[in-house]
């Protein structure tokens, strides 16, 4: 099984998982006519759609890049994040106008009892869950696993206040509890959506991912070959698990095309040896410009036979040399 298949496995049974566990709650709120255990049902409600979703944009995601999308399919993962982002926001604000109602015209909260524990069980189940999307999505890259699971942890948080508040209810019989913690708990969910919100809308902008770049300087730092005299004007973006790398790579000005090749050649297998398929690289060629501005002081090839001095000290692969490009070079 593949990692697609993988990913697209893990978000199905999250979705019949989340479609029974909307059926428990509702049956909670019919049973206990309470407006914070609706906060919880209408919740499950973005939950199950939002799965949905995820699940049709993984299977989309899973394309191969074509003649129309070069890149792949993965960037549709950033907007199923999006749209789960959306609703989350939409659902918190819908629970602020019940709750915001329901202290105008109060109403009698009734079978707490039950309610509490079908509540609470299915809080367990959705931080498990959760979980378990957050790790496979990080393991694999996938935006929407990682968006998904953060969003049914964040359910499952707002459950524990919603249980301990429902028990305080339980045993003053205090009934404007019950909107008040509606009121907190639909402002944590939109805080979570707008949250999911700016991380996706970062992705698909392609800001730059700093801490992915830091970790390929590093990984090319320690594998570092002599004939690689500098890398720089580096540029990534993510698609769905893939990356997508574009750099140049300096070589000794006498090199051969078949040597440059080569040079390059060693670059890409690094990269493949950590990263293994989900990688592509599109590397140019620079040669090292000897004679107008040496970097004979901080280079590592000491079979060079044109070398003009000694080297001092190696030029270590920075986040700040790694992105630098031809025209800041030659400021």
């Amino acid at each position: 099984m593949n990692e697609e298949q993988i990913k697209y496995k893990v978000q199905k049974r999250i979705v019949i998982i989340s479609g029974l566990i909307l059926i428990g709650k509702f049956i909670a709120y019919f049973v206990t006519n309470s407006v914070g255990v609706l906060t919880d049902a209408m919740e499950s409600i973005v939950n199950v759609v939002a799965g949905m979703i995820s699940l049709y944009c993984l299977r989309w995601g899973s394309k191969p890049g074509d003649k129309e999308h070069p890149y792949g399919h993965g960037k549709i993962e950033l907007i199923s994040a999006s749209v789960e982002g959306i609703l989350i926001s939409i659902a918190g604000g819908m629970i602020i106008y019940e709750a915001v109602k329901r202290l105008v015209i109060p109403a009698e909260v009734e079978k707490l009892d039950i309610g509490i524990v079908i509540v609470a069980v299915s809080g367990v189940i959705n931080y498990l869950m959760g979980y378990f999307s957050i790790k496979t999505g990080k393991k694999y890259g996938s935006m929407a696993l990682v968006a998904g699971g953060k969003h049914l942890q964040s359910d499952t948080y707002s459950t524990v206040g919603l249980v301990a508040g429902l028990l305080v209810l339980y045993f003053t019989g205090i009934n404007w509890i019950d909107s008040v913690l509606a009121l907190i708990f639909g402002s944590i969910i939109i805080i979570t959506g707008i949250s999911i919100l700016r991380n996706t809308i970062s992705g698909l902008l392609d800001t730059a991912d700093d801490k992915l770049l830091e970790e390929l300087a590093g990984l090319l730092n320690d594998n570092r070959q002599p004939e690689w005299v500098d890398i720089h004007n580096t540029k990534v973006i993510k698609s769905g698990n893939c990356i997508y790398m574009d750099c140049d790579l300096t070589v000794p000005w006498y090199y051969t095309v078949s040597e440059g090749h080569k040079a390059g050649e060693k670059l890409k297998n690094v990269l493949k040896e950590k990263y293994n398929d989900k990688i592509q690289l599109t590397l140019h060629l620079d040669p090292c410009d000897i004679f107008e501005k040496p970097k004979c002081d901080t280079c590592i090839f000491d079979s060079c036979k044109y070398r003009k001095t000694s080297m001092i000290s190696a030029n270590k692969i920075t986040l700040s040399s790694f992105t630098l490009n031809e025209s800041e070079m030659d400021n």
